[in-house]
């Protein structure tokens, strides 16, 4: 228990190399926003939010993945310490944003997964960027993990409205309702579709 305390503490130390990468990052993607208006007069950011896990949300998701909680591991194993979630209007924004994130020269793309034209079982759909961000404190420079998504509006109400549902009734999820929520994200992504269009 001492130890666990003793890496909770470590962790705490560390953490303001995260803070500080959030607020790159959030100042990064306001500037993406801001060029992207100035230049095409649209801007394809509706809103960002931005966040940083807790200790104990730290804990529980390496505890998940059957890994010891100790600093080192949680800078090795955990990419979504820091994440940032975009929400556009419409899908060829999302895709728009990524190539420009990725070809950032703050911003280095480590990994991407594309749930929209690849949807999690689930329905999920999404764009994800595991992503590192440079960190300049007093007494040292380093690069720090984070995540973003990318998303529609669209795409945002059902993960959102799909996670309330799951939560509030983990015990009653059945095969029906799995497949609803499939049905859903398919009716809101040919309506994604036809607003792009």
């Amino acid at each position: 228990m001492n130890e666990k305390i003793e890496e909770i503490e470590k962790l705490n130390i560390v953490m303001i190399k995260y803070i500080a990468a959030l607020k790159v990052l959030e100042t990064q993607l306001d500037i993406i926003g801001d060029d992207f208006k100035y230049i095409k007069e649209y801007n394809p950011i509706e809103h960002v939010k931005t966040r940083i896990k807790t200790a104990d949300s730290i804990i529980d998701k390496l505890e998940r993945k059957n890994i010891d909680f100790t600093v080192d591991n949680v800078e090795e194993y955990l990419f979504d310490i820091v994440g940032a979630r975009i929400v556009c209007s419409f899908e060829s924004d999302v895709y728009d944003l990524v190539s420009i994130i990725k070809n950032s020269s703050t911003i280095k793309v480590i990994e991407e997964k594309d749930y929209i034209k690849n949807p999690k079982k689930s329905g999920y759909r999404s764009y994800h960027l595991k992503v590192e961000i440079p960190v300049e404190l007093i007494n040292q420079k380093t690069k720090v993990k984070a995540e973003i998504q990318i998303r529609t509006m669209a795409m945002d109400l059902w993960a959102s409205l799909e996670h309330k549902i799951k939560y509030k009734a983990k015990n009653i999820i059945d095969e029906d309702i799995n497949n609803t929520f499939i049905g859903a994200s398919e009716t809101l992504y040919h309506l994604d579709n036809t607003m792009d269009n």
